[in-house]
C-alpha cells in the first residue's frame, strides 16, 4: 500500500460535506463561511472523527493511513503539545484524528478556494 494522502483524503471530505451539508447563500463572506467550517467540521466524524474519536471505526485501516505518515503525526502532535508516547498509546484512531484536525483550517482553506466560493457569495450578495 502506498503512503495514504492525508492532505487530499481531508480536503476531499470538506468538499463533500459543503456540497451536500452547507447552504453558500447562508454566508454573507467567505471569512464567515471558512470561521462557520472550523467550528462545525471539527466535531463532524465524516471530515475529522473528533465527535466519536475515530474517523475510520477501523483500528486496521487507521494503521493503514498512519503508516508512512508519522511525521505528519510527529508535527501535529507537537503542534497541539501531546506527548507522542502518549499518543502511540491512545492508538492508531486517536493518532489519525488527530492529524485530520491538524489539517482540517488548510483543507478547508483549499476547499473554498478551489469550489470558488468567494466568487459564488459575492455573486450572490450583487443580486441581491
Amino acid at each position: 500500500m502506498g503512503k495514504y494522502n492525508y492532505e487530499e483524503a481531508v480536503k476531499n471530505d470538506v468538499i463533500e460535506y459543503i456540497k451536500t451539508e452547507t447552504n453558500i447563500q447562508d454566508y454573507a463572506s467567505e471569512n464567515q463561511l471558512v470561521n462557520y467550517l472550523n467550528d462545525a467540521l471539527w466535531i463532524e466524524d465524516s471530515v475529522t472523527g473528533n465527535a466519536s474519536g475515530s474517523y475510520t471505526f477501523n483500528t486496521y485501516e487507521a494503521e493503514e493511513n498512519l503508516s508512512h505518515n508519522l511525521d505528519l503525526l510527529h508535527e501535529a502532535l507537537r503542534e497541539y503539545g501531546v506527548d507522542y508516547e502518549k499518543a502511540l498509546e491512545s492508538g492508531p484512531e486517536y493518532c489519525d484524528v488527530v492529524i485530520r484536525c491538524y489539517l482540517l483550517p488548510k483543507a478547508i482553506q483549499e476547499a473554498v478556494d478551489e469550489l470558488e466560493i468567494g466568487n459564488i457569495i459575492d455573486s450572490a450578495s450583487m443580486s441581491i
